[in-house]
């Protein structure tokens, strides 16, 4: 078994990645992340480096992690095209949250949180989050990772 195979075999949650500095937002669909303390409350989000809203997001001081509902309409905006070409935002509906940080209206749940640290994984940066505020906005059950393989990427990880 490769570690290719291991991966294969966990259906995590893929969530989109909010962010806003200097005048500027950002939004990626993001598989690795996850809850890293119960005391304190801890959770990180791995950013790839080749994603726009890594750039974005190296300036923020909040980030906004949102479970995506089952169609892939956010997802597919959020994965598939590229931050530093569109703006992922146009007609999706969103309201500000801490800092500037966008909140999208279609997730099923989010939670704002204020960046601790940064750490280099390699080709993605780990941003370990404070939860500030969460909302559960909608009944649905959350998208899945392998539920999204169809999308292609709007750029290389």
């Amino acid at each position: 078994m490769s570690f290719d195979d291991f991966t294969a075999l966990v259906d995590s949650p893929v969530y989109v990645v909010t962010a806003s500095a200097g005048g500027q937002r950002a939004g990626c669909l993001v598989g690795f992340a996850g809850q890293c303390s119960l005391q304190p409350e801890r959770f990180i989000a791995w950013l790839s480096k080749a994603n726009h809203t890594y750039l974005v997001a190296e300036r923020a001081t909040v980030l906004a992690v949102h479970l995506l509902p089952q169609d892939h309409g956010l997802a597919a905006r959020f994965g598939a095209l590229c931050g530093a070409e569109v703006d992922k935002f146009d007609g999706v509906e969103w309201a500000e949250g801490p800092d500037g940080t966008p909140l999208l209206s279609d997730a099923v749940a989010w939670f704002t949180g204020r960046i601790l640290e940064r750490f280099d994984g390699g080709d993605h940066v780990g941003f370990l989050l404070e939860p500030l505020t969460a909302v559960k906005a909608h009944d649905d059950r959350p998208l899945s990772l392998h539920q999204t393989l169809d999308i292609t990427a709007g750029h290389p990880a």
